[in-house]
């Protein structure tokens, strides 16, 4: 079941969804408007190793904003931080973005009952496309879970800002654990 506006106001009242700041005025029919932050990275290899960290290069958006690049991989994040130890959230696009040729969330939507934090967004124009901090990027749908919840603890936890790949963390325990 996916929760319905006024019900994720009430969650967000009662303490079972954190949305923060929360807006009255983002709530839709079965989502919440989530708005970018201010704060954009860009990976500098031209490379990208998944067994090692990866340079970046940080970005802040003023008011005149940023111009993002066909095939350069931006990473910026919600400004809203958002997460819920009941409810599943998945995050998408908003059309009106997607009109303009961003792909917001390229591969990962899914987000963890236990998650709170910051949102990471992949950002991904077909052709230039200048964005704007502050402005209206995706949504948060959320859906009710059925069974037992293990809560999220992962790396990504209490994320402020965007946040490059760690998944190079992942390889270094394997190895670890293989040694």
């Amino acid at each position: 079941m996916i929760l319905t506006g006024p019900e994720i106001t009430a969650a967000a009242h009662d303490g079972r969804l954190r949305i923060t700041p929360f807006a009255a005025d983002q709530v839709n029919p079965n989502s919440y408007n989530v708005r970018l932050g201010p704060t954009l990275i860009t990976y500098t290899s031209m490379v990208l190793d998944a067994h090692r960290p990866n340079p970046t290069r940080e970005i802040t958006l003023g008011p005149d904003g940023q111009v993002l690049q066909p095939d350069e991989l931006s990473l910026g994040h919600t400004l809203e931080e958002v997460g819920s130890d009941t409810f599943v959230p998945l995050l998408f696009g908003r059309s009106s973005v997607g009109r303009l040729g961003l792909s917001v969330e390229i591969t990962a939507p899914i987000g963890d009952i236990g998650f709170h934090g910051q949102w990471t967004l992949m950002l991904n124009p077909i052709r230039p496309l200048r964005v704007y901090p502050g402005m209206k990027i995706g949504q948060i749908m959320l859906f009710v879970a059925t069974g037992a919840i293990d809560l999220y603890r992962g790396k990504y936890q209490a994320a402020t800002g965007p946040q490059p790949s760690a998944y190079w963390r992942h390889i270094a325990r394997l190895r670890a654990v293989t040694s």
